[in-house]
């Protein structure tokens, strides 16, 4: 049984630190701000979801699982909303590349608030 437990252990570490390997790549590689916010927030997530399931099952014990339950949800709540401020900024500040987006939904937004701070 602890053969197999160590297995799973490994698995999961395999699985996490893959895909948080693969969020690092995509930073570096991917072309524009939100490519790289994409990267940045959804294999990062699942990584971390498979490092602490690791250490669940290597520690083997119950009062542990609160603690990872609660790192792995803030986690979950704050990476979006981050992600979210951070591709909100890099839009205003034109840090996007308008050319790869096939919808532009944020430019009458946008435009519309330039407008009303402008007028007295």
């Amino acid at each position: 049984m602890n053969a197999f437990i160590d297995v799973l252990t490994a698995i999961a570490l395999l699985l996490g630190a893959f895909m948080s390997l693969a969020a690092a790549i995509g930073l570096l590689r991917f072309p524009d701000l939100m490519s790289r916010m994409h990267a940045a927030t959804k294999p990062q997530v699942l990584g971390l979801l498979m490092l602490l399931s690791a250490i669940g099952l290597q520690m083997r014990t119950w009062s542990l699982l609160p603690i990872l339950l609660v790192a792995w949800l803030f986690q979950l709540l704050t990476v979006p909303v981050s992600a979210h401020m951070v591709g909100r900024a890099g839009y205003r500040t034109k840090h996007g590349r308008p050319d790869l987006l096939s919808v532009d939904e944020l430019d009458q937004v946008v435009a519309a608030v330039i407008e009303d701070e402008r007028t007295p």
